[in-house]
């Protein structure tokens, strides 16, 4: 039976592994080319083609307090449909990004992404007869990546059972099966992920079944003040309207930055929505002014904003 410690910090492991952040990126947006699953978002990463992004946002959408629920709902039929083309709708990756911001849609993603991932390595972990905190992280990450089916029975038929190795020599032989696979897989983006097996294997070495913290994983620090700490790029202020936002230094960033972008995204500017107001947002700006008849000055008042947020 794992803590609640030892269970965030193997689900900040695969955290880092997918979005390279300790409490995952709730509002990051990826399209890896050759990537079998298309768009993919999310703290842990869920995807299109899978179905699991359209069950994540259909749950974030029924919510009476979701902040952006009515905009996407709007968008849910393109999921059930599969529809390929949102792998290029810059405006749709804004919206994803901006709720990040809405705490209903990181709650969401934390019951989502449990339901879904995390319970079910937990079982699969508790039949198999996987106890080790770092074993039952070794599934997850699995069944996160996929194929943890294939390649636990193809461990248990070249190198032994587990009944037979022990749990931690079963679990150092699925790594190296599981890298063997990945490095010599068909799909570049699988190849790509070796890196996930040698950070365990790294553990492994280091004697760290428990999760014992503090733990270093791809150079990302796990510690009790790193799990309690704000998600990465999710922003609660300043609200729209109480500010001024133009190029400044440091550079402006929160909630209002974020929707000042959105606004300009959903009126077709090429705008990335990642709340950061930096030398392109300035320009992106100035041009959408000049083809308003506004001073293209680069500088979003009150009251601009104000026409921008709903």
């Amino acid at each position: 039976m794992l803590t609640p410690t030892q269970k965030q910090t193997a689900q900040s492991i695969v955290n880092l592994f997918e979005t390279g952040a300790v409490l995952g990126h709730y509002g990051n947006v990826t399209v890896i080319p050759g990537d079998t699953g298309h768009l993919t978002f999310g703290r842990s990463q869920t995807t299109l083609c899978s179905g699991n992004l359209l069950n994540l946002l259909q749950r974030y959408c029924s919510n009476d307090g979701a902040r952006f629920g009515d905009r996407l709902a709007a968008w849910l039929p393109r999921f059930e449909d599969v529809d390929l083309s949102l792998d290029d709708d810059l405006y749709l990756h804004n919206i994803l990004r901006a709720t990040a911001d809405d705490p209903v849609m990181r709650e969401t993603q934390d019951i989502f992404f449990d339901e879904v991932y995390w319970q079910p390595a937990a079982r699969a972990a508790e039949s198999f007869g996987i106890k080790s905190a770092l074993g039952v992280a070794v599934v997850y990450d699995s069944l996160v990546h996929g194929s943890w089916k294939k390649m636990s029975e193809r461990t248990s038929q070249n190198a032994g059972s587990l009944a037979t190795l022990g749990e931690r020599n079963w679990i150092k032989a699925y790594l190296e099966t599981r890298r063997s696979w990945l490095a010599n897989n068909t799909r570049s983006d699988l190849r790509a992920t070796t890196y996930r097996m040698d950070a365990f294997l790294r553990l492994i070495d280091q004697g760290y079944w428990g999760l014992a913290l503090p733990l270093v994983i791809r150079g990302e620090e796990i510690s009790q003040a790193t799990l309690r700490a704000v998600p990465p790029g999710c922003y609660d202020g300043p609200q729209p309207g109480t500010r001024s936002i133009a190029l400044q230094t440091p550079l402006a960033r929160g909630l209002d930055v974020r929707l000042l972008q959105l606004g300009l995204s959903g009126r077709g500017v090429a705008i990335k929505a990642d709340g950061i107001f930096g030398q392109t947002s300035a320009n992106l700006l100035k041009r959408y002014q000049a083809s308003q008849g506004l001073p293209a000055n680069g500088i979003a008042t009150p009251q601009l904003i104000s026409e921008f947020v709903d």
